[in-house]
């Protein structure tokens, strides 16, 4: 019996030593979030937070010159001409492309990707088939992986407009500080107006 007792007190024992140290370790080795990652990977929403909001070409156009867009294009020139009349390369000739239906560009050999779409190209188009030509058009021939800078792909479109397109650009949006003071001067002109209303019934009632 004792020796029972022997082995069962060394085996409490053992047990309890064993799950003190595990306490220890885990306060030693217990991690937690940085609130500061070291990077940022692509699609990872931050918590507390959401995914930054994509720049719009309305937004980016004032950012960027026709310059700056012919030095991005330089890019592209190894596959595409963009001047009127250019020959087709490895891609079409770009010259007008903006406003211009999707796989119209004579004598271009299109992948179906692209020769089934429908529509024009517009802006908001453009940037999306230059940021990811794979998932815009899903079995496009096109190997270029894509402008992911926003401002890069502002710039190539502002560039090709002015090679033959001149399509009007859209109205980069309000500033929210020019928004802010606009609802603050309606609110002293709405407090104004009630002073002065409530001044001519005051008079109405003296008379």
């Amino acid at each position: 019996m004792s020796q029972f007792n022997t082995i069962a007190g060394w085996s409490l024992a053992g047990g309890i030593v064993a799950l003190g140290a595990s306490i220890v370790t885990g306060e030693i080795f217990h991690s937690e979030r940085p609130e500061t990652m070291g990077y940022v990977v692509e699609g990872v929403v931050e918590e507390g937070g959401g995914e930054e909001a994509e720049m719009t070409m309305a937004m980016a156009f004032p950012s960027v010159t026709v310059e700056q867009g012919e030095a991005v294009f330089r890019r592209c020139a190894s596959c595409h001409t963009i001047n009127e009349g250019g020959a087709n390369g490895i891609g079409p000739n770009l010259w007008g492309k903006i406003g211009r239906d999707i796989a119209s560009v004579p004598g271009f050999s299109y992948s179906s990707a692209l020769s089934e779409m429908e529509g024009s190209w517009n802006f908001d188009n453009m940037s999306d088939w230059l940021a990811r030509p794979a998932a815009f058009a899903q079995g496009t021939t096109m190997s270029f992986a894509g402008l992911s800078d926003p401002l890069d792909r502002a710039a190539v479109i502002l560039y090709m407009n002015a090679n033959g397109s001149n399509m009007p650009l859209p109205e980069p949006p309000a500033p929210e500080a020019e928004a802010e003071e606009g609802g603050e001067e309606d609110l002293a002109a709405d407090v104004e107006g009630a002073v002065e209303n409530e001044g001519d019934a005051a008079g109405a009632v003296e008379e």
